[in-house]
């Protein structure tokens, strides 16, 4: 009976950095800090759970997503899709960027862990979430690949790739000491961790 591996269920989830992100060389301006940008996620929905296949699907039809930018500069450009500042045409400011952007949509997430051979095992969540009000069907993809490896009993390794593409997140670039927005694009991020263990 499949019908017994589902679960209603809501979840929460935020999620920022710890440290500020240059446009390498460049680290003379950040293009995003701490809380610049930092996501909420609260939703309400279903989750398929397999544990023997290590496996889990998540469907919310109604989830929120909230977007700060509480680094006015980056606010001021629409860093991250907030609303930007309004200059006059004498370059002016109007009003100040917002710093904070909220919306409404379906998030779906799925996890699977498996190993593919003797000490090696690799980790996969993908989550997709598009909002019902601003173009819809334009998908938010989120990656997260992991690769655990196990050399002997003293040394482990891991691999690790995470891949972020928001359409609607327009990415910022330092260019002759101004911060201009550059429209949206693919992130990514990669890690190699090695890691030493003996049993006392």
């Amino acid at each position: 009976d499949t019908t017994a591996n589902w679960y209603h269920s809501a979840k929460f989830n935020f999620n920022t950095q710890f440290t500020n992100g240059y446009n390498y060389p460049n680290t003379d301006q950040a293009i995003s800090k701490p809380f610049a940008p930092a996501y909420t996620f609260l939703g309400i929905g279903s989750e398929y759970i397999k544990k023997e296949l290590k496996f889990t699907l998540y469907l919310s039809p109604l989830t929120f997503k909230n977007t700060l930018v509480l680094d006015q500069t980056l606010a001021n450009v629409g860093a991250f899709g907030v609303t930007k500042a309004v200059y006059d045409t004498e370059g002016n400011m109007i009003s100040p960027g917002k710093q904070s952007k909220t919306e409404l949509g379906l998030l779906v997430s799925a996890y699977i862990e498996r190993e593919i051979y003797k000490n090696i095992s690799i980790k996969n969540k993908l989550s997709l979430y598009t909002d019902y009000i601003n173009n819809f069907g334009n998908i938010d993809v989120d990656w997260q690949f992991k690769m655990d490896l196990v050399v002997n009993e003293y040394v482990k390794a891991n691999i690790g790739l995470d891949l972020i593409y928001d359409d609607d997140i327009d990415s910022v670039e330092n260019i002759d000491g101004v911060v201009v927005n550059v429209g949206p694009k693919v992130q990514l991020k990669q890690t190699l961790g090695i890691g030493l263990g003996y049993d006392f």
